[in-house]
């Protein structure tokens, strides 16, 4: 009942000021210390994932050699232009977009040809109306 009086005479719960942002929580002292604990823990994390993957990639590649030997495969040398793309961005979740090969962004060119394709049929008339 007291809470319906304050409200109605305009006062009102006295954690109102802080909804409003009134009063700020007060500032840890060792909040900044804590951050960089905290990053230094990812980056120690991180570096124990990529270790624990290389190591683990090192003893795929053992078992992949160990097969070859058996069945006298050999192993793919793969020195193109995709593979040094694949290098360069290994570890990362996006690869770069490959380039467009020469003569699929001409679009320009394939209207002409259509067009001249479908100039051959028309009527002699039709083909000077349509080359104005």
């Amino acid at each position: 009942m007291n809470f319906v009086m304050k409200a109605a005479m305009g006062g009102g719960p006295p954690d109102v000021g802080k909804m409003l942002g009134g009063e700020e929580k007060e500032a840890d002292p060792d909040a900044e210390k804590k951050e960089e604990e905290r990053q230094e823990a990812l980056r120690q994390q991180e570096e124990e994932r990529k270790e624990k993957y290389a190591k683990m990639e090192l003893e795929r590649e053992g078992m992949r050699q160990g097969i070859r030997d058996k069945y006298g495969i050999k192993k793919r040398e793969v020195v193109t232009e995709e593979a040094a793309v694949e290098e360069a961005s290994e570890g990362s979740l996006t690869r770069p977009k490959k380039a467009v090969p020469a003569g699929c962004g001409d679009e320009e060119e394939e209207e002409e040809s259509i067009m001249d394709t479908v100039m051959k049929y028309l009527p002699g008339p039709l083909q000077d109306m349509l080359k104005k």
